[in-house]
């Protein structure tokens, strides 16, 4: 994996005069944007996690966009003006940790590059292109194996030509520090040198045998280096244009799903799945899914306080784990079903033959907590279990005041969060929550495939003695194992896993309360809309969740649920049908990678359907 990225951002851009006198040159914009700030969204969406950009002229103008990214981290280089590439480098070394991307910052480039290194087998490699014609070019000289022998701005200073420095490499950390060293041991002879320099002596040098820099070579590659009037002007009217269109051509077709779930996701999560074969048997893997288990954790509790179990399933098959491992044989389940996930959590303690009740409430109004709090002071129950998020309905429970009125009786909670997590911000201590499941393909925008428990740690040691009910889904065993060995006991969705890595990175970045902020702009939208339509809503608006929507169907003969769902998948969008009993609806989620102006665009469509069956 790579999970850092650097850019060096130190110099001057002299060769551009006035444009950069003020400004770095990585805010030129291209496109109505500025190059830097493109080249952080690439970097994200291939998996880097966190991006370290080394500055020196106008610094100013990178502390404001590490403001915007918090993901992105600042090293300045403060004799920027009398030292070279290297010298900027050398000021983000220390916060590297291991394999990274390094990047110019003045460059525009497809992404494809990024892709190719971030699944090259060498650990170091760096990205060459076909000819230019730039004016500017750097070529490369490989020796017999491809590797990294020499370079020059003089194609005849070179024997066995490869192509032409892009500006892009992939660095291990062994390699960054030798670069250091040598920069140190050359500061007198070479005060100014630049980062090439450093990478070729890196890669010819004796002391090298199996970490030399491999030269990856993309033919007809579009990027440009932009360091005087005429880069720019070729690369607005040339290499843009070609960029785009290339990007454009690998973009999946867009599918707005409004359905509950599996939600709609990013390209760049789906893209995730395209990595090389890897036994999930090998460290390499036990890795990921250890950084995804703790970077899960850490969104519902404090370090240390919560463990994440990984299984292969939906999230019924996380709700399973937790009805099946965390209630004893001894013990009394209180189960409030107030919708279909609610009813699903009796279903399954009634295959397992455990001792519950069923306390049943409204499908749309609020649950009586004065009801339920007067069934759990009587000492009759030692679990309680519950959805957060009815996604029948959209019905937002108000799982934090139960719960902790439960944990002050004595009681363990379980909590069905999968399509709450991620959205609704949730702390397992503060809202007395002691196991909760979720899924990898609701509101944390991955693919389906992974459901997940937590459980806060001093419950899970609680249920260590219990006796396994069942194989497969049983939480202790799975979790042990897991700690053990960094695999999961039986074979685990690999490229979903992948997935999830990078839909957990762009959760991070987004963070979890702009990301409702996002669900809840588009949830206006479409609220808006059924209210000028005259339509009503099966749940009052105070306890909706702001996710999904329950719409009362109209009492008209020229409506067809049937056709207003095929008129909307023309349209590229998809919605659902209702699943209460007794209630004539249809559904509109709004959770996923959504975006408000593609609400609007769907109730512009609802507002024109309904208008002609009115």
């Amino acid at each position: 994996m790579i999970r850092q990225a650097v850019i060096m951002a130190g110099g001057l851009g002299s060769r551009l005069k006035g444009r950069t006198e003020a400004m770095p040159k990585g805010f030129l914009e291209i496109g109505g944007r500025a190059i830097v700030e493109r080249s952080v969204e690439k970097l994200f969406a291939c998996g880097v996690e966190e991006i370290i950009i080394g500055t020196g002229h106008c610094s100013s103008w990178y502390e404001d966009l590490a403001a915007k990214w918090h993901c992105i981290k600042l090293a300045k280089n403060e004799d920027y003006a009398n030292t070279g590439s290297m010298g900027t480098l050398a000021c983000c070394a220390p916060l590297v940790k291991g394999d990274f991307l390094l990047l110019e910052s003045d460059l525009i480039y497809d992404d494809i590059g990024l892709f190719v290194l971030v699944n090259e087998s060498h650990k170091n490699v760096l990205l060459a292109s076909g000819a230019t014609n730039s004016g500017d070019e750097v070529y490369l000289e490989q020796d017999d194996h491809g590797f990294l022998r020499a370079h020059s701005k003089k194609a005849g200073d070179l024997a066995n030509i490869a192509g032409e420095l892009v500006g892009i490499t992939r660095l291990s950390k062994p390699a960054l520090d030798w670069m250091v060293a040598y920069c140190e041991d050359q500061k007198e002879q070479q005060p100014r040198m630049e980062y090439e320099v450093a990478m070729t002596a890196f890669s010819s040098s004796r002391a090298v045998v199996n970490d030399r820099i491999f030269i990856r070579k993309i033919n007809d590659y579009a990027w440009r280096e932009i360091d005087d009037e005429n880069h720019l002007k070729g690369a607005v009217e040339t290499v843009y244009p070609k960029i785009v269109e290339r990007e454009l051509l690998r973009q999946s077709r867009r599918e707005v799903l409004l359905n509950p779930g599996p939600a709609t996701t990013t390209d760049s999560v789906k893209m995730a799945q395209v990595c090389a074969d890897v036994c999930p048997r090998e460290l390499e893997f036990g890795r990921v899914m250890e950084w995804i288990c703790d970077e899960l954790s850490l969104m519902v509790g404090k370090p240390g306080k919560v463990h994440t179990v990984l299984f292969g399933g939906s999230g019924t098959a996380a709700d399973e784990v937790m009805i099946s491992s965390c209630v004893p044989d001894d013990g009394k389940l209180l189960i409030i079903d107030n919708g279909a996930y609610g009813k699903r959590l009796a279903q399954i303690a009634d295959v397992y033959k455990l001792n519950f009740e069923v306390y049943k409430s409204s499908g749309y109004l609020p649950i009586n907590v004065d009801e339920v709090k007067k069934l759990l002071v009587n000492g009759a129950f030692t679990h309680l279990a519950m959805v957060y998020h009815e996604t029948t309905t959209g019905l937002l429970n108000p799982v934090p005041e139960i719960c902790r009125f439960a944990k002050a009786q004595g009681i363990a909670t379980i909590v069905d969060a999968v399509s709450a997590f991620a959205a609704i911000p949730i702390d397992m201590d503060d809202d007395g929550i002691d196991f909760m499941a979720s899924t990898s393909n609701k509101n944390i925008q991955g693919m389906a495939g992974v459901g997940f428990v937590f459980a806060r740690a001093e419950a899970f040691e609680a249920i260590r003695p219990y006796p396994p009910r069942n194989f497969y889904l049983n939480l202790v065993l799975q979790h042990d194992y897991f700690v053990k060995t960094s695999q999961t006991r039986f074979t685990p969705p690999v490229q979903v896993l992948y997935a999830l890595r990078q839909a957990i990175i762009e959760t991070k970045i987004e963070t979890i309360a702009a990301r409702y902020a996002r669900y809840s702009a588009c949830w206006d939208i479409l609220v808006e809309s059924v209210e000028r339509l005259g339509l009503k809503m099966l749940v009052p608006k105070d306890v909706q969740s702001k996710l999904i929507t329950a719409i009362i169907e109209p009492d008209s003969p020229a409506y067809s649920f049937d056709t207003f769902h095929d008129q909307a998948r023309e349209l590229a969008f998809t919605i659902y049908p209702g699943k209460l009993s007794g209630a004539n609806t249809f559904r509109i989620a709004n959770i996923g990678d959504i975006q408000p102006h593609e609400m609007k665009a769907f109730t512009k469509f609802m507002e024109g359907y309904f208008g002609q069956v009115s």
